[in-house]
């Protein structure tokens, strides 16, 4: 496992032709001065499509939105040209792809780092609410923890997270105690959608980013109802001062390289992201807002969520929810990054070795990950 340098790599010795075209207004030039900044200026050629290039064996450089990457002509010429993601890597960016590495890999290798630092899931198929309890038949995990919850306070039940498995950003993301409580935010979700017979092909795509206001509703698309997890609610997660001064929720974000086939680097400056509100233990709730205290995705923390207004007589002022992790008070924080490495290592070897259908590399690519959430 090598942990990224904070370096830039070494200037390419031959002079390359490059297509930037990520489709993020906040991304795009983000590439492009990094670029600027880090290769002198005659080494590179900016184009605005393929047939810019004078031959097709030209060295080329392509950073792009999945969808447009031109993955024919980069298998066509596999040493001359590079791209910024793998064609196929569900094994790693799908929920319920992801759960299916992690079990392969530890009935072989029980030992292994995922075995105690991923929380097991329990995946299921779904296409209507009212067949929730068949899709639940062999989820044991799931049945046993509503058997013990029955008569129990909220605040004395094992809780568990509910993520659709082709989702992002937050979206769809909902806690739950019991098999009626699971019912009701299918039904919720039913209840929402438009009618129609025509079904998305579950694809290696990355998911559509959505318009401001359809994520302010927190609708998630049709295609993303089918495959789901649940896990387990880490009910004492660790805590630490947020903006009101009081114990808030927070994950670490880690940044991840992968290239070729393969060498993973993981971005040493990981990154703490912190939920809007101070924590409160679960509740049953179909309100996305009340989530807002278990949910540390930037994405869901509107500009009202954002803007705290501390205990001390002053003004209300924003909030930034994204910190250093190397700037908390958390102690062993070498032997934490430690673990994130050991962790990144395994999944990804996981991945390529057990799971060949669904995450296959190439030795002209190279694509971030980020990982972390709730």
């Amino acid at each position: 496992m090598d942990k990224l340098p904070l370096e830039a790599p070494p200037n390419p010795s031959k002079h390359f032709y490059a297509l930037i075209n990520y489709e993020d207004k906040y991304v795009q030039p983000l590439i492009l001065d990094a670029l600027k900044t880090q290769l002198p200026p005659n080494s590179y050629t900016l184009i605005s499509s393929l047939s810019d290039l004078p031959t097709p064996s030209t060295p080329f450089l392509q950073i792009g939105a999945y969808e447009s990457l031109p993955f024919s002509h980069i298998m066509s010429h596999p040493t001359t040209s590079l791209t910024n993601a793998y064609i196929i890597r569900k094994a790693l960016i799908r929920k319920h792809y992801l759960n299916t590495t992690r079990e392969n890999w530890i009935a072989k290798h029980p030992s292994s780092i995922l075995a105690t630092n991923i929380k097991p899931s329990c995946d299921f198929e779904l296409d209507y609410a009212e067949f929730l309890d068949d899709a639940l038949v062999e989820a044991w995990e799931l049945k046993e923890s509503f058997a013990r919850n029955e008569g129990k306070a909220p605040s004395e039940r094992e809780w568990w997270i509910l993520k659709p498995g082709m989702s992002d950003r937050g979206q769809g993301i909902r806690l739950f105690s019991s098999e009626e409580e699971l019912q009701s935010i299918f039904e919720e979700w039913e209840e929402g959608q438009p009618d129609t017979d025509e079904e998305e092909e579950d694809s290696d795509f990355e998911t559509t980013k959505k318009p401001k206001e359809e994520e302010e509703r927190d609708t998630i698309m049709t295609s993303h109802l089918r495959h789901f997890i649940a896990q387990p609610y880490i009910s004492r997660p660790l805590l630490l001062p947020g903006p009101s001064g009081l114990p808030t929720k927070f994950h670490i974000r880690t940044y991840v390289l992968a290239f070729g086939s393969l060498k993973i680097y993981v971005y040493k400056p990981t990154l703490a992201l912190f939920a809007s509100t101070p924590y409160t233990p679960p509740t049953f709730s179909s309100s996305p807002s009340d989530l807002l205290a278990h949910l540390t995705n930037t994405c869901l923390q509107s500009s009202s969520s954002s803007t705290t207004t501390p205990s001390s007589p002053t003004a209300a002022k924003p909030y930034n929810p994204v910190s250093s992790f190397w700037s908390l008070n958390i102690p062993r924080q070498d032997k934490i990054f430690d673990q994130i490495c050991a962790l990144t290592g395994d999944l990804f070897e996981a991945a390529a070795k057990g799971m060949l259908i669904h995450f296959q590399t190439l030795p002209n690519a190279f694509e971030v990950f980020d990982g972390g959430g709730a």
